[in-house]
């Protein structure tokens, strides 16, 4: 984790905050994934360990995919894949990240940077992004649910 230039800093917080959160995850039993854990939140996305997870690997892969749209591809975003088992889950956060490298592998540190609106990636809900920004909320989306999980392990897993 030592990649050259501004890229190469973005990639390697990234590849650290996923590494971080399968540390946190791979200690949890798969029966444990399935678990109601909020009974009362309007979030699917938090209802369980497995939702977070999921939603993790699915957000992970949009915003990806719409650096991937920003150079001119038209990639769909993939559906939520709900598996019962960490080890599932440790596979697919690598492989988000093994497909954001590829992704990157088409943009320069001049990129990332962008005051024209016209050169943003318009969110799902509704704000502009620059590849840097959207990609610092990449991070911190990850770094948001590893503390999630973390308070979900420390008061209702031991």
């Amino acid at each position: 984790m030592n990649r050259p230039g501004a890229v190469g800093a973005l990639l390697d917080i990234y590849e650290q905050t996923i590494l971080d959160l399968t540390n946190v995850i791979k200690s949890i039993p798969d029966d444990a994934l399935t678990i109601i854990i909020d009974e009362t939140t309007t979030d699917e996305d938090c209802k369980s360990i497995q939702n977070i997870l999921s939603h993790v690997v699915s957000s992970g892969y949009s915003y990806a995919i719409s650096i991937h749209n920003l150079k001119g591809h038209n990639m769909q975003r993939p559906g939520k894949i709900f598996h019962v088992t960490i080890a599932e889950y440790l596979k697919d956060l690598t492989n988000v990240f093994l497909f954001t490298e590829s992704v990157f592998r088409e943009i320069k540190d001049n990129e990332l940077e962008q005051f024209d609106d016209s050169l943003k990636i318009k969110t799902g809900w509704g704000q502009l992004y620059d590849i840097e920004q959207i990609t610092e909320h990449a991070i911190v989306h990850i770094l948001r649910h590893k503390r999630q999980i973390e308070k979900i392990k420390s008061s209702q897993l031991n």
